[in-house]
């Protein structure tokens, strides 16, 4: 589905993304994997269209998208949750949701897919009157991957939707995220929260300074002694088995 061949790309004179080779089939979920300052949102960035490449190119359903502004992108199917958390506060929950079908015209679809939201996050149903601004920190990231949802994608890239959340409420959104995978949605999720994001996907991609450093199968980078020693510690089991319920 999505294939990264040789991506140079940064700010400016600024060259972050050095050399990045990736490939994501259909229905997978991908984990992008690093600390902070790694290039693993400027990455996103240039997926979404939001810089432009120096070198390189990205294919995306075949075909080539390099050029493509960013809203001839998301009509393609890809969809960028930012780690901004992006509310409009004066706006109710549903208002902020039917913000994200701002480019279709299939009204029909929309209300199916806007119940399916709804379906995935129960508490978005029963705020869809309240103001956003009211919402709780969880809530709100709810919110924005339900508006995400509503662009109709095929591949959704979530930046950090682990990031200043409580324990419990990560793991309940991670169980909807892979819960979303088995709707045929595509998963890529960037994280520093290395555990919760190889438990969830299947494959990984650990990026260091703008150069992929290591990438394999999830559970090979779990018993990674390298990926133990400077991300993992404890055990994974019990997680793994509340995520996949």
């Amino acid at each position: 589905m999505l294939q990264i061949n040789n991506v140079h790309a940064g700010y400016g004179n600024l060259r972050i993304l050095r050399g990045i080779k990736m490939e994501i089939s259909v229905g997978s979920i991908v984990a992008l994997l690093g600390g902070n300052g790694t290039g693993k949102s400027t990455l996103l960035k240039a997926v979404s269209g939001l810089i432009p490449l120096m070198e390189g190119s990205i294919f995306f359903d075949g075909a080539d998208i390099t050029g493509l502004k960013p809203h001839e992108r998301v009509r393609r199917g890809i969809v960028q949750v930012t780690q901004a958390k992006e509310a409009y506060p004066a706006m109710t929950v549903e208002e902020n949701l039917m913000l994200g079908a701002y480019t279709r015209k299939d009204r029909g679809v929309i209300k199916a897919d806007l119940d399916q939201v709804y379906e995935f996050f129960p508490v978005l149903r029963e705020r869809r009157l309240q103001l956003s601004g009211t919402l709780s920190g969880g809530e709100v990231q709810m919110l924005v991957i339900g508006r995400g949802m509503m662009a109709g994608p095929k591949m959704l890239m979530l930046d950090e939707p682990s990031a200043a959340l409580a324990p419990k409420v990560v793991l309940d959104i991670f169980g909807i995220i892979n819960r979303i995978a088995k709707t045929g949605v595509t998963i890529l999720v960037v994280e520093q929260n290395v555990r919760m994001a190889l438990i969830l996907a299947k494959y990984g991609y650990i990026i260091r300074d703008g150069v992929i450093m290591l990438q394999g199968d999830s559970k090979n980078l779990i018993s990674d002694p390298a990926v133990k020693e400077s991300f993992l510690g404890g055990s994974v089991a019990d997680t793994s088995k509340t995520l996949h319920n």
